[in-house]
């Protein structure tokens, strides 16, 4: 059995311009059809969504765009920043569009594509992520798609760039960063001098990063510690460090991206009280 146009546009991200529709077998009247019934719904003259697409590739389609940079690496499920911004690739030659909440991507990204192609790949999503985000956030997007296995580091060392941000990312990125803020933390660190070791291991169990012998730092998202059940098992997971004579450092969101100086301070106060290293005998 043939799949039908929604199951065909589905598989193919929910979003697709007319042209591809008709090469796949779906002409005027299959999709005429299928936005009848409301089962595709049309955006402009000449693309195709089904209903529960992703906003950021209506938004995209309504300009002959295609979603990219942080909105694409939302949607691909890597962690971001929070915006408030679509982020949507158009041509160079695109005419001026006067949307404020759309944030325009022009610059011609390492995976050439046809204009009608509705979707970012990954390479291009960081291409964009590089070249538009701050250092850092960028850096822990990037990350966030090696640790998903969206890509792999030999794959981003031999792509040709032509960004210098992109090429140092390639060199530089990890998998080791479980979240866009331990990204933020390590660089934080090494902006003042200070080398970590990430997701160390005690106990079986696995420590967001580790400074000197025994100063231990855990680092809580939104995501992944607002249950009562997160709590307890973080607490669990303090008090195992600590009977092992490790000194637990935690830091939240807010800390470390918008109080970054009370982290640094706290760090070093630890350091100084020779908390990073175990007690000689």
């Amino acid at each position: 059995m043939e799949p039908s146009l929604v199951a065909w546009l589905t598989a193919r991200g929910g979003v697709a311009h007319t042209t591809s529709a008709a090469a796949a077998g779906f002409g005027p009247r299959a999709i005429a059809a299928a936005v009848a019934t409301s089962e595709v719904e049309r955006i402009r003259r000449s693309w195709i969504v089904t209903p529960d697409c992703p906003s950021s590739r209506k938004r995209a389609a309504s300009v002959s765009g295609r979603s990219t940079c942080v909105s694409a690496a939302h949607d691909m499920g890597l962690w971001t920043p929070q915006s408030e911004d679509v982020h949507v690739w158009v041509p160079a030659t695109a005419s001026r569009l006067d949307d404020a909440r759309l944030r325009l991507h022009r610059a011609t990204a390492p995976i050439p594509l046809m204009r009608t192609d509705p979707l970012e790949p990954i390479v291009n999503v960081l291409f964009h992520v590089a070249r538009c985000l701050p250092p850092v956030d960028g850096l822990a997007v990037w990350e966030s798609a090696l640790r998903s296995k969206k890509v792999d580091a030999d794959t981003l060392a031999a792509v040709g760039w032509r960004s210098t941000r992109a090429s140092r990312f390639a060199h530089v990125a990890t998998f080791l960063s479980d979240s866009g803020l331990e990204t933020h933390f390590r660089e934080l660190m090494l902006a003042i001098g200070i080398r970590l070791r990430q997701q160390v291991w005690v106990d079986g169990h696995p420590v967001d990063a580790v400074i000197g012998e025994r100063l231990a730092i855990q680092i809580d998202g939104f995501a992944f510690h607002s249950s009562p059940t997160d709590r307890r098992r973080d607490l669990r997971q303090d008090a195992r460090l600590v009977l092992r004579g490790y000194t637990v450092l935690r830091f939240d969101y807010v800390q470390i991206l918008f109080e970054p100086a009370y982290v640094i301070d706290t760090v070093r106060l630890a350091m100084a009280q020779g908390r990073h290293l175990f007690p000689s005998r």
